[in-house]
């Protein structure tokens, strides 16, 4: 096989069916300007060939590290099946229809804790935070909660896909896909 999206969505669908909470969960991590890393667990929203989406507060820190320096890497780790997925990439935003249809389909609470908060920044007490979805409440009440102009997605599009499978006594399997030209070479690597 030498298309990973398909084996992706072979694995992600098996995770979907025995993962207890959040099969969808990642961890991501940016590098700052100084190269300084951060890690961090996101919900994947959105996969196919032309990459891994999950959206954010672009005032936060995660933003701001990948607005900076637009290359990441994302790991998928399912317990349950002893399997990861490594992904590593150039990283852009999604377009403005794309962070529209999916804002709309989060629930109101959601939304309005979009406006609500201040990612990442100090937060004095949990009272600040709750009296700002409150008053975000107030705001846009009997109506839409439009999109944060703040608020939206970025788009992971992979250079190098990952899959690791556990074997007994450590001699677990590892499939490389690099992407070439207009396509994918597969290899292997040792344990």
């Amino acid at each position: 096989m030498t298309d990973p999206f398909t084996l992706f969505d072979q694995w992600y669908a098996q995770a979907r069916e025995t993962e207890i909470n959040d099969s969808n969960a990642m961890a991501l991590a940016t590098a700052d300007a100084r190269g300084r890393p951060s890690v961090r667990m996101v919900l994947l929203k959105g996969h196919g060939p032309d990459g891994f989406v999950f959206y954010t507060n672009f005032e936060g820190r995660k933003a701001g590290e990948l607005l900076v320096n637009p290359h990441a890497a994302l790991l998928f780790h399912w317990k349950s099946l002893r399997r990861q997925i490594r992904i590593e990439g150039a990283v852009g935003p999604v377009d403005d229809a794309a962070a529209d249809a999916y804002f709309a389909s989060r629930s109101r609470d959601s939304q309005l804790g979009a406006w609500a908060s201040d990612q990442s920044r100090p937060l004095p007490s949990r009272n600040i935070f709750m009296a700002r979805f409150e008053e975000a409440s107030a705001r846009f009440a009997g109506g839409p909660v439009p999109r944060p102009p703040h608020w939206s997605g970025f788009r992971v599009v992979p250079e190098r896909i990952e899959f690791w499978q556990d074997r007994e006594h450590r001699l677990h399997e590892r499939r490389l896909f690099e992407r070439q030209d207009d396509g994918w070479c597969e290899g292997l690597l040792y344990p």
